[in-house]
Parts: structure tokens; sequence; C-alpha cells
């Protein structure tokens, strides 16, 4: 017969039952606290943050482009001093090999002057600041720049367009050539553009008010000039051969 258990027992065993799964507890919670890795603690979201528009925004109509890519060169050259379409701040892509049909073929990419800029909140330098003395266009300081990349990373578009410059080891963009005038024009937001003075089919332009920051097409207009009205006369004859 086994031997009959004792209240005394009993509770020796609920105490030391307790003990075991109080104690588990305990230990599988500090093991969590000290395998939870910092990442995985929610943060606050960061603040966000209103910036000026800029003054001045460069829009394409992809469908006049030739493709030609004077506006890459004179780009390089006004800023550059070289002709060297990589160190371009506009990049038109045609996409030849694929075969792709017009008006398809050719990709023009522009610096949006994003309403909200990433590559401005994301900078730890302050180098890509917002340029409040110069309509308020999104631009780097290369004094400040320390070649971090992290504008580059940051841009939503495709391809980049902050542009990396090894020879300097720094970022750039789209100024809207406040310090480069082509040709001794004056630039920013009420000058000219070298892009836009360069392009032979008229294709780009600039525009003070900013275009649709959620259609990836927003920035392509059409630029085509209206049709001319048919002088009177040829009008007439054509009402005249209806008629007959």
């Amino acid at each position: 017969m086994p031997k009959s258990t004792t209240d005394k027992d009993k509770k020796k065993t609920v105490l030391r039952r307790d003990f075991l799964i109080g104690g588990g507890t305990a230990i599988a919670a500090g093991a969590l606290t000290v395998c939870t890795p910092e990442s995985a603690v929610a943060a606050p979201a960061p603040a966000k943050v209103a910036y000026e528009q800029s003054e001045g925004y460069i829009v394409y109509d992809s469908r006049l482009c030739l493709g030609c890519q004077s506006c890459m060169f004179a780009c390089s050259m006004t800023h550059e001093g070289v002709a060297n379409p990589s160190l371009s701040r506009i990049q038109i892509i045609r996409d030849a090999p694929s075969f792709t049909k017009y008006p398809y073929d050719i990709v023009m990419s522009v610096c949006r002057q994003c309403v909200t800029p990433l590559c401005v909140q994301n900078c730890p330098t302050g180098a890509c600041h917002v340029d409040t003395a110069n309509g308020n266009v999104r631009r780097i300081d290369q004094d400040k720049c320390i070649g971090c990349k992290m504008c580059i990373k940051s841009c939503p578009q495709r391809p980049h367009r902050t542009v990396w410059n090894p020879a300097k080891n720094k970022s750039t963009k789209c100024d809207l050539c406040i310090d480069a005038p082509y040709w001794s024009r004056e630039g920013g937001p009420d000058g000219q553009q070298a892009c836009v003075s360069a392009c032979p089919a008229k294709a780009l332009s600039l525009v003070k008010k900013a275009p649709s920051q959620t259609d990836i097409s927003g920035y392509d207009v059409s630029l085509a000039p209206m049709p001319k009205r048919k002088p009177t006369f040829i009008l007439e004859s054509l009402k005249e051969q209806s008629q007959e």
C-alpha cells in the first residue's frame, strides 16, 4: 500500500511546483529581455518636417525627346567643366536594345525638386538643404558634403537624381543652374537652365507650380506647340470641294 500523503507533504509539493512555475516564468522573461534586439523595440515615428516648396521645377515631354543627350552634355560641361554624361544631373535613357516602341523608347529623368525632399531630411551634415535665399531650391553644399551617399540612398527616383562624383568623392544634384549660368545667363528659378536651353527639340521646360508628387508621370507633360489655324482661304476651298 502506498504511503498516504499528508497535508504537510501536499503543501510542500504545491510550494515546490509553484516555485518552479514562477521561477521558469521569470527566467523566460529575463531571457526575452536579454535576447530581444533593440531594433525590435518600437521607436517613436520621426517628426514630419514641412519645407517651403521650390519656386522652380523642370518638366519634360518624352514624346518630343530625340534622345540626342544634348542636355546631358550641356549639364556636365556647365557644372563640371567636362563632357561626361555620367556626371550629368539629368539623364536620358534610350531603350533601343529591347526595341521598345515609341513613345516609351526614351525615358527622361530629371531631379523633381521634391516637395518633401528625402535627400534633405536624411543628410547628416546639412549639406543637402533647401536654399531659402534662392527660391527654396533643393541643392547640395559641396563644402559640407562628406561623401556618405545618404542622399543617394534616400532618393526615391530610379535612377537616383543625386549624382556621385568619383573625382571629388562627393554628391551633386540639380540646382536649376543657380551657380552655373549657361552662356553667361542668370540661372535659378527665375533664370535659364543649361539643359532647357540646349535641347533642340524643346522637350524641357521650367514651370513654377509643383507637378503631381504621387503620379509617376506628373513631370511628363505635353510641350508640343498648338497647331496653327489654317488660313481662311484654305478652309473655304475645302468647304467648296466638300459641296461638289
